[in-house]
């Protein structure tokens, strides 16, 4: 026991010691007995508790300086853009039951800073995109893993699965520990066709602004602040060509999440289904001759 308790409890025996004096000559032998009993435990009691309380106090604050920025540092360590996403695979994928399409290549997001969404006015989002960030923006269709640089970020493309029907971009650049708000995302995709495709629509949805082209013509614009719905705009009619297409898009947000989601429907509005996506053919530039705008 440290030097300073030891007299503590020595000056409150003490004191217990000279009351038990003067109390000797009230109380019977067996009531003062009790009484002796009584100061004891309480004594023995309180002195536990505040041997305890102290340690407690003394690991709390010991814990609260090593832990945290060990659980800071594991909690980055582990970021990831699973379960939200998967690797994609070699074989061609099909859409979902729905007609979504899962499978994009996704570039790391470039900065654009923007305080509010509610700026994302037509004007404003075709200068944005219009603008050159990286060399063939508008026609190379990429590998996984290649890299562009734009401004001062150096930036990868990934091949990826969405596990859901819409693709979370807040989730695929929280998860590689990326700028979230106040960006701009791109994403190609390439849909391999069994046949010609007469009278399809595009319908895309998606958090906040973006504009969607299909070889290399625009297909579907989506501007102003909005949430992502299912099948929000849907273009004119397009004739796909038999085998290779290339949907391309670019997506703006400035705070909160942002993700979108692409399929193609048929005269009646049904999804497409007969179409798989193969990214193998990736790499190389589109074509615009192999879409037509049916007006």
């Amino acid at each position: 026991m440290p030097h300073s308790m030891s007299r503590r409890c020595d000056g409150i025996l003490g004191q217990r010691a000279n009351r038990l004096d003067s109390l000797q000559a009230t109380f019977s032998p067996a009531r003062l007995r009790l009484y002796k009993l009584d100061i004891t435990q309480r004594f023995t009691m309180n002195t536990i508790r505040r041997i305890v309380t102290q340690g407690m106090c003394v690991l709390a604050i010991v814990a609260i300086q090593i832990y945290p920025a060990a659980a800071v540092n594991t909690s980055e360590a582990h970021r990831s853009v699973a379960p939200y996403f998967v690797p994609a695979g070699a074989a061609p994928k099909a859409p979902d039951t729905d007609g979504f399409i899962q499978r994009w290549l996704l570039l790391e997001p470039i900065n654009k800073p923007n305080r509010t969404n509610t700026m994302f006015t037509g004007t404003y989002v075709r200068n944005a995109f219009n603008t050159e960030y990286f060399p063939g923006q508008f026609s190379v269709v990429p590998n996984d893993g290649d890299k562009v640089t734009v401004g001062n970020q150096e930036l990868m493309w990934h091949a990826l699965d969405s596990t859901g029907f819409n693709v979370k971009l807040f989730r695929f650049a929280y998860g590689l520990n990326k700028p979230t708000y106040g960006v701009i995302f791109w994403a190609v995709t390439v849909i391999d066709c069994p046949r010609e495709m007469k009278n399809v629509r595009l319908a895309a949805g998606s958090n906040s602004a973006s504009i969607w082209w299909v070889n290399g013509k625009e297909a579907v614009d989506l501007f102003d602040d909005r949430r992502m719905v299912m099948d929000d705009v849907v273009s004119k009619r397009l004739t796909l060509n038999k085998g290779r297409n290339i949907i391309r898009g670019a997506v703006i947000n400035g705070p909160g999440l942002s993700d979108f989601c692409v399929r193609f429907i048929d005269e009646n509005g049904d999804p497409v289904r007969d179409i798989t996506v193969n990214l193998g053919s990736s790499g190389s530039n589109g074509d615009d001759s192999a879409v037509q705008s049916d007006f």
